[in-house]
């Protein structure tokens, strides 16, 4: 499975990421070892669905990211 989550970060700002083990990339987040997020620390897990590919799970990632996904996203899922 491939996972698409969002986070809330600290400092109100969000990140959204792809990754297959979702526990695993949380910690990673939380213990600052990520560039993006560790000035932002803590995080908060807001939203994550699952893929069964990682090609859907990269595409959904994307369009989160872009102007409709970001407006998709404050809309329904914080």
């Amino acid at each position: 499975m491939q996972f698409v989550y969002i986070l809330r970060c600290a400092d109100e700002t969000f990140y959204t990421g792809c990754t297959n083990d979702l526990h695993k990339r949380l910690e990673r987040h939380n213990h600052g070892h990520v560039e993006y997020t560790k000035t932002g620390l803590p995080v908060e897990l807001v939203f994550y669905c699952a893929f069964t590919t990682k090609e859907h799970a990269f595409a959904f990632e994307k369009y989160l990211k872009s102007g409709s996904g970001i407006a998709f996203r404050n809309k329904h899922f914080l």
